[in-house]
Formats: C-alpha cells, structure tokens, sequence
C-alpha cells in the first residue's frame, strides 16, 4: 500500500518536569532531549513501522535540525524526495513539557507555514497513485483544504486529523472520507448543541472521535455506535499517541479492515506507543501489535 503524508516535520525540544506547572509557576526539570516529530512525521513515521509504503510532503528549513529531521524519515524507510528545503526559514518546532504522564505543547511553526497552495500545487501530480492521503492541521489550513478537494476529484481517499484544533468547512468534512478529532476539537468543529452520539450518526463511519484514555468512538453505518476501548499500558510519554492511532488506522483501512477492526488495530498500536520516551521513540511495528491483540 502507498499512503502520502502532507503536514509538519518538527524538532521536539522535550523537557522533562515534576509535574506540569501552573501559570507563571517555575518548575524544576530534570532532563532535555531534542526528538525527531511534527504531527505530519509522526504519522508517517507510524505508518511506516506498520509495513506501509510512505512519502513524506512537506518542508523544513536549510539548517542542521532539517537535515536531522530529513535523515530520520530516511531511516524510518520514508521517501524524502518531495520534502522543499527552504532557505532563511527554520525548521518548525515543538516545545514539549512531560510531568505527571500528561503534557504541554507549544508549536513554532518555521517552515511548516512554506507548505503552502504553491507548493500543493508544485507536488500535486506526485500525490495522485497513492492508495492513501493523510493530513493535519500543522500545515497552512487553506492548503489542507486544497489537497482534499484535490483528491477528491480524483478518488483518493483522505484522512484528516484536525489537530491543533480549527474549524473545519462544511465542505471540507463532505468530501473527507475519514475526520478524526479528539473530544475538545470535535466541539469546536461542530459546536456543543448536539450529543456525542448524535454528531457520530449524523456522520456515520467518517466521524471518529478519539477520547484519550476512554478510548475512541465511531457510527458504523448500521446506526450503531461503537466504543473501542484503550488498552491498559505503561504510561511514559503520551506524546505522539493521537498520531499512532491515526497512522496505524489508515494502514489498517487501506488493507482492507472494516472501521470497527482497523481502530481496534489502531488503539493498541496507541496504547503501545505512549510506553517508551518520545513521539516517535514507542511507536511499534506490525508485529508487536499483532502479539499484543
């Protein structure tokens, strides 16, 4: 299977804390690590340790944490070759605090913000043959909108994690096959006056609602509302989880599972995930789900 990734390649700066502090708290940390990530590679990255065939677009500045960043895509076996290197823009960060199994993000977007329509339009031609086409919001919004609208008018499925959080047209959750919030995102798409299970079965088997530790929900066209559990783990790091459990469903729906299936599948490769240190760090291979299901 071919899957093509459009989003954000990062540099996680991650502190680790006592716990999360408060606002404008000072608490002591105990170590720094700067980890490959970016909702746009962690996917990749997921997908990639699942056996699927993966391209990366997106962009990362002319410095050494591109470099970095572009040469771990490599090592994950991630087709590099659509990647823009853009002169005088550094590449984007995340600046992450850990403490009490929880997190803080902050994102600096860089040269995330130079995958743009012009460079949609640049490798618009290199996204149609795939199986797949995944997406985020770490990525200019109207560019996001522009590749669904692209690869709906040529069959292509997508997935669309709406993450950070922003509105998303009535038009572009038409034409997405797979939209993928968590609870807090899916009130900001759709508002507060419909119950959960209401939202789901106005969108059956498009909507699916991720909830954390609660697990995550979905409307199978039947009208039923189905419940996929979370696996109890280890928790080390929760970073990264969400982007597993993406990755890991559109391997599984582009294998051909039935949505019930592919985010069982997609849920443990999560809770897998969040076992070791990093974003990319716990992500598990094929083989490690399919022993731990």
């Amino acid at each position: 299977m071919k899957i093509a990734v459009v989003g954000s390649i990062n540099m996680d700066q991650t502190v680790l804390a006592e716990r999360i502090p408060l606002r404008g708290e000072t608490v002591k940390g105990s170590d720094l690590q700067y980890i490959p990530g970016g909702k746009g590679a962690n996917q990749a990255v997921a997908m990639a340790r699942l056996g699927a065939q993966i391209s990366m677009f997106g962009c990362v500045g002319n410095d050494e944490n591109g470099r970095n960043l572009v040469e771990n895509l490599k090592n994950n076996n991630i087709n590099t070759d659509h990647i823009k290197i853009v002169d005088g823009v550094p590449t984007g960060i995340a600046i992450i605090t850990l403490g009490e199994s929880d997190n803080t993000i902050v994102v600096v977007a860089g040269a995330n913000s130079c995958a743009d329509k012009d460079y949609i339009d640049s490798i618009k031609d290199k996204l149609i043959g795939h199986d797949m086409v995944v997406l985020q919001h770490e990525i200019p919004l109207d560019a996001v909108h522009y590749v669904i609208e692209l690869c709906n008018e040529a069959g292509i499925p997508t997935v669309l994690n709406p993450a950070p959080a922003a509105t998303v047209p009535v038009d572009i959750i038409e034409k997405v096959t797979y939209l993928t919030p968590n609870e807090h995102e899916a009130s900001l798409i759709f508002g507060e006056k419909e119950s959960e299970e209401a939202l789901l079965k106005e969108y059956p088997e498009k909507l699916i609602i991720t909830k954390g530790s609660r697990g995550v929900a979905v409307c199978l066209k039947n009208s039923e509302v189905v419940n996929v559990p979370s696996i109890k783990s280890n928790v080390v790091d929760t970073t990264g989880a969400g982007d597993t459990l993406n990755g890991a469903f559109a391997v599984r729906i582009c294998a051909g599972d039935n949505i019930k299936d592919a985010l069982i599948y997609a849920n443990t490769a999560a809770g897998l995930s969040i076992e070791k240190m990093g974003a990319q760090g716990g992500m598990p291979t094929a083989e490690e789900v399919s022993q731990r299901i």
